[in-house]
């Protein structure tokens, strides 16, 4: 028998994996399964300076070929390349006993910038112009609803104080 529908929404972590988990095995070779589960493979000691970035297969030759491991290709910040390389076959080991059978047997040490750069996304705000508060305030005394009234009044004040 197939699955019983499941009624209701579904979580959205669900539906993100199935869309990016192809799309990752196609570009990267792994899964979203791998890149969340990278904290706790590699420990909190590595887990803001490196990060997994492919895997790569072995091209098989014939169909007959047996299974060959691939090799993980891991992006790391320089400082931190050297205690990554100390615990390459126990992190080998680790990725390993997570997807259950020998998947990598080689480790590849890619230095780059790993930490996440942010950019303060929040607009710079202005004070508002002496007549500006006094126009809002016009503008809503029409409505009956205090509570209608000073959440509108205060949208006014922030779609305002954005504008430059």
């Amino acid at each position: 028998m197939g699955k019983v529908p499941r009624r209701g929404a579904r979580p959205v972590a669900d539906i993100v994996s199935e869309l990016l988990d192809p799309v990752l095995a196609r570009k990267a070779g792994m899964t979203t399964g791998l890149l969340a589960a990278w904290p706790e493979i590699v420990g909190s000691r590595l887990d803001g300076v490196c990060r997994p970035e492919r895997l790569v297969w072995p091209q098989k030759r014939r169909e007959d070929d047996p299974f060959e491991p691939a090799t993980l290709v891991v992006a790391c910040e320089g400082a931190s390349a050297l205690r990554l390389q100390h615990q390459t076959s126990e992190l080998v080991g680790r990725v390993n006993a997570f997807f259950g059978y020998p998947a990598i047997d080689r480790l590849k040490i890619v230095q780059k910038a790993v930490a996440e750069t942010r950019l303060d996304r929040k607009p710079k705000l202005r004070d508002l112009a002496p007549g500006e508060r006094e126009t809002i305030a016009a503008m809503t005394q029409r409505i009956e609803d205090p509570k209608l009234r000073a959440a509108l009044a205060a949208f006014g004040e922030s779609v305002l104080r954005r504008r430059t």
